[in-house]
């Protein structure tokens, strides 16, 4: 069986670490190949990152609220750059003020990720969902 690559990090001005820190812990100890990027990410980094380690997934973090201007256009970017087939994730706290999550999940959906988490998520259904997508993509 394959062991799939993702990328994790936390996207554009966005310094907080400690999150992407336990993802990708956690990520490694369920047998996944983890390139972590940090704190303070362009997007195209992500996407270079991506290209060079031939990924499977891009998880993507941001807890100060500003992620939709980091990532407009970045599915279409990473359709450019030959990642048409790559899974993109995002979480935290998406958006600015007090409002109903569901509103960041459609939103960044029709940004073009395929799955949309809070700060809260469990971990371990975030990696079931990941298993399950790229089993799903059979990218195995």
């Amino acid at each position: 069986m394959k062991k799939w690559t993702v990328i994790t990090g936390t996207v554009g001005g966005d310094a907080h670490v400690i999150g992407t820190k336990i993802l990708s812990r956690a990520l490694r100890e369920a047998g996944f190949d983890v390139v972590e990027l940090g704190i303070l990410t362009p997007p195209e980094e992500f996407i270079r990152a991506a290209v060079e380690t031939n990924a499977d997934a891009i998880l993507m973090s941001s807890l100060y609220g500003m992620a939709e201007l980091d990532v407009r256009g970045f599915k279409e970017k990473c359709v450019e750059s030959g990642l048409e087939d790559v899974l993109l994730y995002i979480g935290g706290i998406l958006g600015v003020g007090r409002h109903d999550f569901s509103e960041d999940e459609e939103k960044f959906k029709r940004l073009g990720f395929d799955r949309v988490y809070p700060p809260e998520t469990d971990l371990q259904s975030a990696i079931r969902d990941l298993r399950n997508d790229l089993t799903s993509r059979a990218k195995v």
